[in-house]
C-alpha cells in the first residue's frame, strides 16, 4: 500500500520527543514490510510554531498527496480532509485538550487554538487512532468521536536499535546509587516532585545521584528549584544528548523515574524497561497501561514527593528486586516492538 503521512512535529528527537521517534518507528516498520510511505515533514520554521502548524497544513491543500491512505498525526491534515478523495486516518500520540490543562499563559492559550484544529481532524477522520485506553476515553468526552470510530494502536519501540546502541554503550564504576530520568520539561512531567523527592532521599541514602537529561520551557525554573533545595551533585542536569550518550545513561543507572501526571503513553518507560531498569512513576494518564505496578516497578499517587522517595528507596535498597523488575521490563517492552505495532496498525486502517 501507499501511506501519506503528514506531521508538523519536528522530524528530531530534540524537539519532536516521543512523537517523533513513534513516527519514525512505523515509518521504518511499514518500509520493512514493503510499503511505501511518503512522510511530509515540516518544512518552513518561522519560530511560532501554531503559525507554523497552520501554514503547514495550508501547503498540504495546495499540494495533495497521492496514497491510497494518508495519516494526519495529531491536528496535521485538517483543512486537507475537507477536500478528501482517500481513505483518512487521524493518529493522536496525545490528545492537545488534554495536555493543555497542564500548562499555563500563552502556551496553554495556543494550545487552546491547536486543540481546536484537532477537533476538526478527528471529526473529519475515517478513523481516529490513539496510542492507549486512557486517550480513547479522553479524545471521546473531549473531542466527541464516537468509541466506534476510535482504535488503540500503541506506540512502537525500535528494540534492535535500542539493543545495538546499549551493547555498546561503556559501563561506569558503580560508586553511587543513580536515578535517571529523561523528558522534555514541561510543566505536566513534574519534574519538581522529583527534585523534591531527591532532597528527601539524600538523606536516607547521601550517596544517591539523579541524573536528568532532557530541556523544555521549565528548566530554569527547575535550576532555580535545584539551587533552593541546595542538591549539588546529588541532582545534574545533562540537557539533551546524543543517542549514543543516552545508551550510556540507560545502561549505567540503577533505577528510571518519571513522575508525569499526563502521558499518551510514554515511550521513555519502553526504553527503560529494554535496558532492564526498574521504573518508578505516577498513576496518572496512561502510565499504568505502559508500566504495571509491582511488575516493572512501582507506581505512586500523583504530585507526592513523599511517596516517590520512598518508591525509589524501596527499589534502589533492594538488588533482589531491582532485578527482577528489570528482567520484567525487558519482556514488557518486547511486546510494543516496531513490528508488532505495525502489523495492529496495518489491521485497522487496511480495510477502510
Amino acid at each position: 500500500m501507499r501511506f501519506a503521512f503528514f506531521t508538523s512535529t519536528p522530524l528530531s528527537p530534540t524537539e519532536g520527543s516521543g512523537t517523533f521517534v513513534g513516527i519514525r518507528e512505523l515509518e521504518r516498520a511499514l518500509a520493512r514490510l514493503g510499503h511505501a510511505v511518503e512522510l511530509r515533514a515540516l518544512g518552513f520554521r518561522s519560530g511560532f510554531h501554531t503559525l507554523d502548524r497552520w501554514l503547514y497544513n495550508a501547503g498540504l491543500v495546495l499540494d495533495p498527496p497521492a496514497a491510497d491512505v494518508v495519516v494526519g498525526f495529531d491536528l496535521d491534515g485538517f483543512l486537507w480532509a475537507r477536500r478528501r478523495r482517500v481513505p483518512f486516518v487521524a493518529s493522536l500520540k496525545g490528545i492537545i485538550a488534554d495536555e493543555l490543562r497542564n500548562e499555563r499563559g500563552w502556551t496553554r492559550a495556543l494550545l487552546s487554538i491547536q486543540a481546536g484544529w484537532e477537533r476538526r481532524n478527528v471529526a473529519r477522520a475515517d478513523r481516529v487512532l490513539v496510542t492507549s485506553r486512557y486517550c480513547a476515553d479522553v479524545v471521546e468526552r473531549l473531542y466527541g468521536v464516537p468509541s466506534t470510530k476510535i482504535a488503540v494502536v500503541p506506540e512502537p519501540i525500535d528494540l534492535e536499535d535500542w539493543q545495538r546502541y546499549f551493547a555498546r554503550a561503556p559501563r561506569r564504576p558503580a560508586e553511587r546509587p543513580t536515578v535517571l530520568s529523561v523528558g522534555r520539561m514541561y510543566p505536566r512531567k513534574r519534574f519538581e516532585d522529583l527534585l523534591e523527592a531527591m532532597a528527601r532521599l539524600r538523606d536516607r541514602l547521601p550517596a544517591v545521584q539523579l541524573r536528568l537529561v532532557g530541556s523544555g520551557p521549565e528548566r530554569d525554573r527547575l535550576l532555580r528549584r535545584h539551587a533552593d533545595l541546595g542538591l549539588g551533585d546529588a541532582a545534574l542536569f545533562l540537557g539533551e544528548v546524543s543517542r549514543d550518550r543516552l545508551a550510556e545513561e540507560y545502561v549505567n543507572a540503577d533505577c528510571f523515574c518519571l513522575p508525569s501526571v499526563q502521558e499518551g503513553f510514554g515511550i521513555v518507560f519502553l526504553e527503560a524497561m529494554a535496558a532492564g531498569l526498574p521504573v518508578v512513576a505516577c498513576r496518572a494518564a496512561a502510565v499504568p497501561e505502559v508500566v504495571p505496578d509491582g511488575i516493572v516497578g512501582r507506581l505512586v499517587e500523583p504530585r507526592n514527593p513523599e511517596r516517590l522517595a520512598d518508591a525509589l528507596e524501596e527499589i534502589l535498597t533492594d538488588s533482589r528486586r531491582r532485578k527482577d523488575y528489570g528482567e520484567a521490563g525487558r519482556r514488557r517492552a518486547a511486546e510494543f516492538s516496531a513490528a508488532h505495532v505495525a502489523q495492529r496498525f496495518l489491521e485497522v486502517v487496511t480495510h477502510l
